[in-house]
């Protein structure tokens, strides 16, 4: 899953949110460093992660698309997935979603000098460009997925990744549907059982 998934099966809790946020540039058990609920959100985002990569329906939406994108499918499958929550968010939150990314964007800066650099310098192009908000616009969608294009010196094909979205729209939203009711179940009680467990020394 991608940013915007991350965050909103944080449960709400600002410092589960930012370690879910900035796990990927938390390595090994460096995360050790963090107070309790950030290390909770890094724990969370690994399992998701986990979660993820293991699901057969996961599997099935990358089969879709392996033959236009092949290693990067699942990246692909990621922004898929946060494009159909952005899009359908009235479902799943209570909050419109331009505050609520309003307010992550927030978490994020109020905590800039603990952010590992890489973060630090992807967030000003985050809030600038309103990523979370901009999943649900087919044509930010495509602005994304020409800079992530441009960054793999166009040998991952995601310059298609749009039109290839629109010719199978139908069948990977049934797919994301069915997955993301899923993860909601597995996140919120493997979040319960690490906020639970004793804590490391």
């Amino acid at each position: 899953m991608n940013f915007l998934a991350h965050a909103h099966l944080s449960q709400d809790n600002e410092d589960i949110i930012f370690g879910n946020f900035i796990a990927d540039s938390v390595k090994g058990i460096s995360y050790l460093r963090f107070r309790k609920d950030i290390i909770s959100g890094i724990l969370l985002h690994r399992d998701i992660d986990t979660f993820t990569d293991r699901h057969q329906i996961v599997k099935n939406s990358k089969a879709i698309v392996t033959e236009y994108f092949g290693k990067y499918s699942g990246i692909v499958i990621d922004i898929y997935y946060d494009h159909f929550l952005a899009r359908n968010w009235e479902l799943y939150h209570s909050e419109e979603l331009a505050r609520y990314s309003t307010n992550v964007y927030l978490i994020l800066a109020k905590r800039f000098l603990i952010l590992p650099g890489r973060i630090k310098r992807l967030l000003p192009f985050l809030i600038a460009q309103n990523w979370l908000t901009g999943y649900a616009n087919l044509n930010e969608l495509q602005r994304v997925f020409n800079g992530m294009d441009r960054r793999t010196r166009y040998i991952s094909g995601m310059g298609n990744a749009v039109k290839i979205l629109e010719e199978n729209y139908d069948s990977l939203f049934n797919d994301f549907r069915e997955f993301y009711s899923d993860l909601e179940t597995y996140s919120k009680q493997r979040l319960s059982e690490i906020i639970n467990q004793p804590a490391k020394s």
